[in-house]
């Protein structure tokens, strides 16, 4: 099973932070798309790919609505010329990129048709005109023009013929877990590190590409799990705090909760729900922090010292999963206990899941 950790999009730092991703390690690194608060995902996945020899670069995530699908492959596409096949695009319907333009994430239709067109650019083929959801008030027909030639549908012609890159769908719900597994190469589950939760996100991925008489077996699963490896349990629940209330949000983001829950888990995303401000997006020391329980944390996350992180990993990989994206300490966090618990994972936990 594949190790990745999460970051910031820093251009400023992203090759010495590859630098050190690698060094350390970790399978991979995903950086977050997020305009208004960090910077430009495939500029640092760039500078990330010069920099580094092994590790997978990814976006984790982006998202279907700020970028034309086209600009998105030629983005992506570019960061796996130039890193020799290292890049995946990891793609959900928007969350903080959203919001800090006013908008909840996008809708499944529109999620699902830029999804198609996404896997028709990475592959070198053509997405029809009349598929492009451009507002003709915003840019008119082109046949307005009265060209003497002109492309008859939209087709990257450079991505043709080479590696395509794989995508990723973030998934929680039913019908993006659905959507995930006819459209992406890999479900990556945001289900928590419950066995249970996620058992039924791969069992219903599994279903739906049977029912579509795709082979089931034919994509793979993986999980963003928040992980804090400390010696002190409650120094460990306090490193994912913060980053927990954005995962576990996405359960209960629409007001019913996805997947298997319990009555005492049900209250608590309720909590959480009408407890979240975005202004504390992430920090461990905001309102949303505050609802998450000791036993929701214990379950949702992996929490505790290296034996104990490693054990739950290797949980996670029983259940088929081949990809577990790690997000660690966040804002908000004591900066000892942050680097105490970095030092651990890199010391023990990588060390230990690759036995």
């Amino acid at each position: 099973m594949q190790l990745w950790t999460t970051t910031v999009a820093s251009a400023r730092g992203a090759a010495r932070t590859a630098q050190e991703i690698e060094a350390a390690g970790w399978d991979g690194m995903l950086v977050v798309d997020s305009q208004n608060l960090s910077g430009d995902p495939y500029v640092s996945l760039a500078l990330a790919a010069v920099a580094t020899t092994r590790i997978g670069l990814g976006t984790g995530v982006t998202n279907s609505v700020t970028r034309h699908a086209a600009a998105t492959a030629t983005a992506i596409t570019s960061v796996n010329r130039v890193s020799n096949g290292r890049a995946v695009l990891g793609i959900g319907r928007g969350d903080s990129a959203l919001a800090h333009l006013g908008r909840a994430p996008a809708r499944l239709a529109q999620f699902e048709r830029y999804l198609r067109h996404l896997q028709l650019y990475l592959r070198g083929e053509a997405v029809s005109f009349d598929e492009i959801d451009i507002p003709p008030d915003v840019a008119p027909p082109m046949s307005a023009l009265e060209l003497h030639d002109a492309p008859s549908a939209s087709r990257i012609g450079w991505i043709a013929g080479g590696a395509k890159v794989p995508v990723e769908v973030a998934a929680s719900g039913p019908r993006v877990i659905a959507l995930a597994a006819l459209h992406a190469e890999r479900v990556m589950f945001t289900l928590g590190a419950d066995p249970e939760r996620l058992a039924w996100g791969v069992a219903l991925a599994r279903q739906t590409r049977k029912q579509a008489g795709l082979d089931p077996d034919g994509i793979a699963f993986g999980a963003y799990v928040n992980l804090g490896c400390h010696s002190d349990i409650e120094a460990a629940r306090s490193l994912v705090r913060g980053g927990l209330t954005t995962f576990a949000r996405f359960s209960v983001m629409h007001g019913k909760a996805n997947g298997p829950v319990s009555a005492d888990d049900r209250a608590v995303l309720a909590a959480l729900r009408s407890n979240y401000d975005m202004r504390a997006h992430t920090r461990g020391d905001s309102r949303q922090a505050g609802t998450l329980t000791d036993d929701f944390v214990d379950r949702f996350a992996i929490v505790g010292p290296p034996e104990r992180c490693i054990e739950r990993l290797r949980s996670l990989k029983a259940l088929g999963l081949d990809k577990v994206a790690i997000s660690g300490a966040t804002r908000g966090a004591a900066a000892d206990d942050a680097a105490m618990g970095r030092q651990l994972v890199v010391a023990h936990v990588l060390p230990g899941m690759q036995r």
